[in-house]
């Protein structure tokens, strides 16, 4: 069997994010790293989008707006995102700038095998694919398996559930300069349910039509809302030219719990996504970046073969707020257009974005926290407290 330092079990966004960090960090040339993944990573499977203050991925970088509109059934509001701006990355972009990186590395490489199999033997581990067996010394994996989730009822479990249509119209009818965030005049059904709209001209735009809550539509449900939506914005001729589909987890479950001296759980089967919004993107680069600080210091006093993993993840007190707005949702899904309202209605909206990205002060949390509806909190605060003593 072959042998690697490191092997990935999956190579998506987590996967990848943190073999670039490896590479740009330059202190893991000596090391073999594989990736396996069944997907190849051949097509535009997705779209990633955040809000950024730096020059970060600019190259890639498809569309930037500095103004993002919230709307709900009563009022709209245009937000002013500077010094920030609203970026979008098309997912193949992304995989083609990181496996081109990958190509120029002898001592990385990707195999496209579909994982059957992994444990943790010792102080190594074995790996079992479609087609091959392989060791090494530790895992990254990023393999979701929702079981572990599903088979508890301590962290609540929503989905970020969604569909998206990337249209041509031959109407004039997006402003392009400004990304409409999160629109949740449409019908709510006793969920929270909202469009996302992405123009990238004043004829073509990216429409998803996106939930918070426990259960999928079926196909049909999704492509009615958007259609409808699109005819409300007075469109009546217009070109499909790209669907995506996608389903985030939404949780503050402690993945972190089944990580071992050895495994380590990224991405999303780590906790890497932002519990509750679903944003993947730059919460995945804060982590692969404290991943690789973790891995180097192991590097500099000579202890690869004793790093544990069991160390590496560290809770904050963001990870409480996401639980306490989770338990939220998740008892009163029909609540969240008027939670998110709440906040973005008079709230000032840079400091809620710098609230989000997990960069806030104990004194600015507060000025975020008092704008959502108090007593539906502090009910869901108080729960949380029983539970913990009872």
């Amino acid at each position: 069997m072959k042998h690697y330092n490191y092997i990935f079990t999956g190579s998506g966004l987590s996967a990848l994010m943190t073999v670039y960090e490896m590479i740009l960090s330059g202190k893991f040339n000596d090391k073999t790293i594989l990736l396996l993944d069944k997907n190849p990573k051949k097509s535009n499977d997705r779209t990633w989008c955040f809000w950024d203050n730096s020059s970060l991925f600019d190259e890639i970088i498809s569309k930037k707006w500095d103004v993002a509109l919230f709307a709900d059934a009563t009022f709209q509001r245009n937000l002013d995102l500077n010094p920030y701006q609203y970026k979008m990355i098309d997912g193949l972009n992304f995989y083609n700038l990181v496996f081109d990186l990958i190509s120029k590395q002898e001592n990385i490489h990707f195999a496209n095998q579909k994982v059957i199999d992994f444990e943790e033997l010792g102080n190594k581990c074995i790996i079992k694919t479609d087609s091959e067996n392989y060791t090494c010394n530790k895992i990254f994996n990023s393999i979701y398996n929702p079981n572990s989730v599903k088979n508890q009822s301590k962290y609540p479990l929503l989905q970020q559930h969604f569909m998206g249509w990337f249209i041509k119209s031959k109407e004039e009818v997006f402003d392009k300069n400004t990304a409409i965030f999160m629109d949740f005049s449409v019908e709510q059904r006793g969920n929270t349910r909202f469009m996302y709209v992405l123009p990238t001209s004043s004829t073509e735009a990216l429409l998803e039509y996106t939930l918070f809550s426990k259960d999928l539509l079926s196909k049909a449900a999704y492509e009615n809302e958007i259609q409808m939506y699109i005819k409300k914005l007075g469109i009546s001729d217009y070109e499909i030219i790209e669907k995506e589909q996608g389903n985030i987890p939404m949780t503050s479950y402690k993945f972190w719990k089944h990580n071992t001296k050895n495994i380590l759980n990224i991405g999303s089967v780590g906790g890497w996504t932002k519990a509750s919004t679903g944003y993947t993107f730059k919460n995945t680069i804060k982590k692969s970046k404290a991943l690789i600080r973790f891995l180097e210091n192991s590097l500099e006093c000579a202890r690869d073969d004793k790093t544990d993993f069991r160390k590496f993840h560290k809770t904050d007190k963001f990870w409480f707020y996401d639980l306490l707005f989770l338990d939220v949702l998740f008892k009163r899904n029909d609540l969240g257009s008027k939670v998110f309202s709440a906040l973005f209605k008079k709230g000032n909206s840079i400091l809620i974005f710098k609230f989000l990205d997990e960069e806030t002060t104990f004194w600015e949390d507060l000025q975020v926290i008092w704008k959502c509806p108090k007593r539906l909190f502090v009910r869901a605060l108080f729960d949380r407290i029983f539970n913990f003593f009872f």
